[in-house]
């Protein structure tokens, strides 16, 4: 190819991507919902099995009072 030539596909090209690339995002932004995501989504706190006061009567609490007990379940 000439130097010309060779210009103009560069050129071309560098458009093509800079489109492309524009297009990109403004269709990503379009897709996204105006809520929250679906990782920020609220869930309801998984209540506590039976039995756990006394699981967790040997833990001893911190300054704050707070205990820190864990469950294994199968």
């Amino acid at each position: 190819m000439s130097g010309r030539r060779w210009r103009w596909f560069l050129l071309v090209w560098a458009a093509l991507v800079v489109v492309a690339g524009g297009l990109t995002l403004w269709l990503q932004d379009s897709d996204q919902p105006s809520g929250p995501r679906v990782g920020e989504r609220a869930t309801p706190t998984p209540s506590l099995p039976q039995g756990w006061q006394t699981a967790c009567s040997r833990s001893s609490p911190d300054e704050k009072g707070r205990t820190l007990c864990f469950f294994r379940t199968r």
